[in-house]
Order: structure tokens, then C-alpha cells, then sequence
């Protein structure tokens, strides 16, 4: 496994994520960078689940089938293709705990093939995913509504 890394410029690691990327804000995805891209990697995963979630685990944002020579995803952008996410569409929907403060973990994975599958969910997306992994990585965020 390589020493993969995924920071953003809008929050450090269990930083409190800023309104602009939550249900209270903008509602836009926050800039990410990526960096230790094993040399290998023939594509990333992005997977924003909130583990905190009443219901268990609530995924917020999947993008797979990004380019590995792929170092930032902007803000309010879109890289790859997107998954399903817990509301059954294939956008970002940020930070929205109905209480308390949750956890937001940006789960980055390097694999070594581009995944042939269409409009994933999370579960879909893992089992394709299964021994493809070259490195994986996190970076979590905290929210709480105002």
C-alpha cells in the first residue's frame, strides 16, 4: 500500500466542514486533493457517507472511475462517473445531520482496473471493488446544523 493522501484546502482532518458544502450553504462539493497515486492505479473511488446516520451508514457522494493522474476534484465539480447515493440520484448532496454532530468521511480508494458497471450504489460499487484495491485513504469532516 502507498502512502495515498486526501486533504482540502475548506477543512482539515475531523475539522468542522464550512456551511457552504452542506444543506445549510451552497450545497456543492468542498475542493479535494490527491496525492501518492500508486503508479499502478488505473482508476479512484470516492465514496462521503455519514456513519453516523440514524438509519446506519448514508452515502452522500460517489464518484468512481476517476483518472489516476487525477490530483484535485474543484469545488463544485465532478470527476468521473457518479454513483447512487442514499437519495437515489447521482449528485452530491452534503452535510444535513437531522441532530447532533456527525461524522463526514471522504473515502478514497486506488484500484487497479476502471470499473465496468453503471450507476453503482455503494453496495454494487464495493463488491466490483473487491480485491482491486491498490491503497486506500480518508479524510473526515464534522458538521452539525446551525
Amino acid at each position: 500500500m502507498s502512502d495515498l493522501t486526501l486533504s482540502s484546502p475548506d477543512f482539515q482532518n475531523n475539522g468542522k466542514i464550512p456551511s457552504k458544502f452542506t444543506c445549510q450553504g451552497d450545497d456543492i462539493n468542498p475542493e479535494l486533493n490527491i496525492e501518492n497515486i500508486p503508479l499502478e492505479t488505473k482508476s479512484l473511488v470516492l465514496i462521503l457517507d455519514d456513519p453516523d446516520a440514524p438509519s446506519g451508514s448514508w452515502i452522500h457522494w460517489i464518484l468512481f472511475n476517476i483518472p489516476p493522474s487525477t490530483t484535485k476534484i474543484q469545488e463544485n465539480s465532478i470527476v468521473g462517473e457518479q454513483g447512487e447515493n442514499s437519495w437515489s440520484n447521482r449528485n452530491y448532496n452534503g452535510p444535513c445531520p437531522p441532530s447532533g454532530t456527525h461524522r463526514y468521511v471522504f473515502k478514497l480508494f486506488a484500484l487497479d482496473i476502471v470499473l465496468e458497471i453503471f450507476s453503482p450504489d455503494k453496495k454494487k460499487l464495493e463488491n466490483a471493488m473487491q480485491e482491486r484495491i491498490l491503497a486506500k485513504t480518508e479524510l473526515t469532516g464534522l458538521y452539525r446544523k446551525i
